[in-house]
């Protein structure tokens, strides 16, 4: 006997989301499951940085603040709550959640799930915490918990757990489960699905979006929307944007199962209603991921603020008052941004910012003693001296690496209500496929594709000059819009416009690499899209790229490329490596940079798009 859909919501994508999020959603309509994201990269380093301070932490403590009034009403709403806000003491916050139900009078039964703390099989390791999967979700919430807190698992087993205990489904239904995963996937940065952070964003009122939910039916297909009345809106654009999110290829995957993301079909469904369909489960592998966060020394900048003329030479000038100061730093880094603009009104728009990053494993040598010799130039060096903001002592930053355990030997438990210890089975799996070629053999067991698939894959250039997949032809080097070759089609007038007049675009960092989705509206531009957006394409947009390896995806069913950019972060976020340091905003840049588009892909193309008219200007 089939069972009504699961309708879950979530309130927090991040450590610092919006506190009210919880409240929120909870009063502004009908909810079986409520869940929390607060963990990142970053998270686990700040985690691990107030456990060493305290053994008693390692938490989340937003989400307890965010129970004092939300446990209530959880509880007078028959909502259960999941959420992996425990980071690396979900036990200890699971007794923090009792001791404050006992106090607000609340009757609840809370359960955990453990298992992902390897950090004593790392060496030197401030956390290490294996990504786990949904079943012990599935197995608390089987015991009855009204509230279940997690340490490190996969954002998107925080659905796909509740999905497989509301439907008893069983760990071989890969395809419901994929499903759920996918619609986790959609849900777990909060309000990135209702419009935040959308390249297409002057098309909504995005002021403060609302928070996301799912609608999960039993065959695992999902009906991604918001409660009524709230802000923000839920399109196939908006959605295919959050697919794109953090994701590197068309296999996602997870440790309870492969989402196959190439057959991932979206629909309208009315407004703020948005089906998904056809998604396509596999194996998962027989290894989990392992996050390591380590401290890696101490860093401290400086950031010059050079205004009007002869910005080079002032610029040059002050490196060369601190070349000698710098001797022996382990890293130092000097970027000129070119911020100013010529005969400008204000004083503001005239001036560039040159920033000094220093690194280094002493927190001497990038202190108060080089940032004072800094200062001290004030009244001896370039004219109109000053800084962006007074400097500060050396901080401390993380760097973030990856690795690979099998499954099998991490201790996945769920600890139920009455505080039953149950092991949680790996899932499964077929025989591990070989390294690709160039890969580390540790390694293999989580990137590599499973052999056999059940769909054909999505094309993949390989390296950092693949250019486009075999079987899909570039376009002219010159991006004249010809047709690609033997498609009997005509050239076609182009104009020269920023990407972002035709394509949306969404990016963030998984370590050090980073990823770029970039999608279209319509058919014929997602034929010019594929066709053009090669990878010796995209290096050439984004010469910072160039050097780096960088893998292209095919998503055709999403009209989508997804583009993998090997190390251009460095050591992850924590480290400070970069500008933009988890690359929220590379596919903004990318967006941002000119090709030649075939006129008729563009018929309300934005006037202020299009190059101004010759022999026009200011």
């Amino acid at each position: 006997m089939s069972r009504r859909p699961l309708r879950i919501g979530n309130a927090s994508g991040f450590y610092g989301d919006r506190f009210s999020a919880l409240h929120e959603m909870l009063t502004g309509g009908p909810l079986d499951v409520l869940t929390g994201d607060y963990l990142a990269e970053l998270t686990m380093l700040i985690l691990g940085r107030d456990r060493l301070k305290n053994p008693d932490l390692g938490y989340a403590k937003t989400f307890l603040r965010q129970l004092e009034e939300g446990l209530g009403l959880a509880h007078e709403r028959g909502v259960r709550i999941v959420t992996n806000a425990g980071g690396l003491h979900p036990a200890g916050l699971a007794d923090a959640v009792r001791a404050l139900a006992a106090e607000v009078g609340v009757p609840v039964s809370v359960a955990h799930v453990e298992g992902d703390d390897l950090t004593s099989r790392e060496d030197g390791a401030l956390t290490a915490n294996a990504y786990l999967g949904g079943a012990g979700i599935t197995a608390c919430l089987r015991a009855g918990a009204d509230v279940v807190i997690t340490g490190r698992v996969t954002d998107a087993a925080l659905v796909s757990g509740p999905a497989a205990w509301w439907f008893d489904w069983a760990p071989e239904d890969h395809d419901r489960l994929a499903g759920a995963v996918v619609a986790g996937h959609v849900l777990e940065c909060g309000t990135q699905a209702t419009g935040g952070n959308y390249s297409f964003f002057t098309a909504h009122d995005v002021r403060r979006p609302g928070f996301p939910l799912a609608e999960i039916s039993e065959d695992g297909s999902a009906l991604i929307t918001k409660h009524p009345g709230t802000g923000g809106a839920v399109t196939t654009g908006t959605v295919t944007a959050q697919l794109l999110y953090e994701t590197q290829g068309a296999r996602y995957l997870g440790p309870d199962v492969t989402a196959r993301l190439d057959t991932v079909r979206l629909t309208d469904d009315g407004a703020d209603r948005v089906r998904i369909t056809g998604v396509r489960g596999e194996h998962p592998p027989a290894s989990l991921k392992v996050g390591v966060t380590r401290l890696g020394g101490w860093r401290n900048e400086v950031v010059f603020v050079l205004t009007g003329l002869d910005i080079e030479a002032k610029a040059q000038l002050v490196r060369s008052q601190l070349s000698e100061t710098l001797e022996g730093v382990a890293d130092a880094a000097w970027t000129l941004a070119r911020t100013d603009h010529a005969d400008a009104d204000t004083e503001e728009t005239a001036s560039a910012l040159l920033r000094l990053v220093v690194r280094d494993p002493s927190p001497d040598r990038v202190g108060r003693a080089l940032t004072s010799t800094a200062i001290e130039l004030a009244l001896g060096s370039y004219p109109g001296f000053h800084v962006a903001a007074p400097p500060g002592p050396a901080q401390p930053y993380g760097v973030f690496t990856s690795s690979y355990v099998p499954a099998a030997e991490v201790p996945h438990t769920a600890v139920l209500p009455d505080g039953t210890r149950v092991p949680i089975p790996t899932p499964a799996s077929p025989a591990e496929p070989s390294a690709p070629a160039g890969e580390p053999a540790a390694r293999a067991a989580w990137p590599a594709e499973p052999a056999a698939p059940s769909a054909p894959p999505a094309s993949e250039a390989r390296g950092s000059g693949g250019g486009a997949p075999e079987g899909v032809a570039d376009a002219s080097p010159t991006g004249s819009g010809d047709a690609p070759a033997g498609s009997g089609a005509e050239p076609r007038e182009t104009v020269r416009a920023p990407l972002g007049a035709l394509a949306g675009a969404r990016s963030g960092d998984k370590g050090g690499d980073a990823n770029v989705g970039v999608w279209t509206r319509s058919g014929p531009a997602w034929d010019w899209l594929r066709a053009t957006l090669t990878v010796d394409r995209f290096q050439a947009l984004l010469p910072e790229t160039r050097g780096l390896t960088v893998h292209r995806h095919e998503l055709p069913n999403l009209h989508a490329l997804n583009f993998t950019v090997t190390g251009i972060l460095g050591d992850g976020v924590a480290s400070g490596h970069r500008f933009d340091p988890q690359a929220k905003a590379l596919g903004e840049w990318l967006r941002a940079r000119h090709l030649d588009i075939p006129v008729h892909l563009l018929p309300d193309i934005p006037v202020h798009l299009l190059p101004p008219p010759e022999g026009t200007g200011p």
